[in-house]
């Protein structure tokens, strides 16, 4: 735990991680996994001791690792097999928690065994089209094996709507996701998911800017930079969402959403 020493609250919308956060379990070894200090600021902000905190596509347990540590009960889920045992294995440390981290294979567009409105805080990393494939194409409806931009917006959003569902009004979901570049241009993957969150109903209370640090693709792009004559993409959005109450005036919200919900 010694490094959690380094650890700060954020407080701008500029959010830059130089050095990943290494306490407890967490480690780099799952490709793609965000680093904790993002979990652990959404985290504190926007949920309390004993809360539920859900994380759809758990990946390498980031999150239930902070949801464990900051004593809430967590909740993983993925459709990857190997993603769920490395999660196991990840919160297999002792803390003092009063609070059970639930851990099991499902898919993020049907979250039945979930009631409506039972999820406090919703944080969650998705992949970026297929930049990063998990399973290869081995495992049906993973979304890190799709390659067109509509196919994946298509099925993510089934997603947004149980995520929509299971959370508490008045609470919020954090999702950080980041563009990419298609024949050379650039992709605002995006905000491609923003739009289909507020579509949803959720009204955006974040946009933050994320730095990118250490990708392992980065050397061989900076090769590539005057080839194809573009810049390098090293930041992601985390977008942090609240779903509105039922009786709440959401003109206030929408009105200046107007133009980009107009967009096909």
């Amino acid at each position: 735990m010694d490094k959690l020493i380094n650890f700060k609250e954020e407080i701008t919308t500029v959010w830059s991680f130089p050095e990943r956060g290494g306490w407890a379990t967490h480690n780099a070894k799952y490709r793609g996994n965000f680093a904790p200090q993002i979990a652990r600021n959404i985290i504190l902000r926007y949920s309390n001791e004993g809360d539920t905190v859900l994380d759809p596509m758990v990946g390498g347990g980031t999150t239930l690792i902070e949801t464990k540590l900051l004593n809430r009960k967590g909740i993983g889920v993925d459709i990857n097999p190997e993603a769920i045992a490395l999660t196991k294995k990840n919160l297999e440390f002792e803390c003092g928690c009063e609070y059970e981290q639930t851990v099991q294979i499902g898919d993020v567009r049907n979250m039945n065994f979930l009631s409506s409105g039972s999820v406090d805080l919703i944080v969650t990393h998705p992949p970026y089209l297929n930049i990063i494939k998990y399973s290869e194409g081995r495992i049906e409806g993973d979304l890190s094996n799709i390659s067109g931009v509509k196919k994946f917006c298509s099925e993510l959003n089934k997603g947004i709507a149980e995520f929509f569902r299971v959370l508490k009004e008045n609470s919020y979901c954090a999702v950080l996701i980041g563009d990419t570049r298609k024949n050379k241009h650039y992709v605002p993957l995006a905000f491609y998911v923003m739009q289909l969150f507020l579509e949803n109903g959720f009204v955006l209370k974040e946009d933050i800017i994320k730095i990118q640090h250490n990708c392992t693709s980065t050397p061989y792009w900076e090769k590539k930079v005057k080839d194809y004559n573009f810049y390098l993409i090293m930041h992601e959005h985390l977008f942090v969402f609240r779903k509105p109450r039922d009786d709440e005036d959401l003109s206030r919200y929408r009105y200046s959403m107007a133009n980009a919900l107009l967009m096909p």
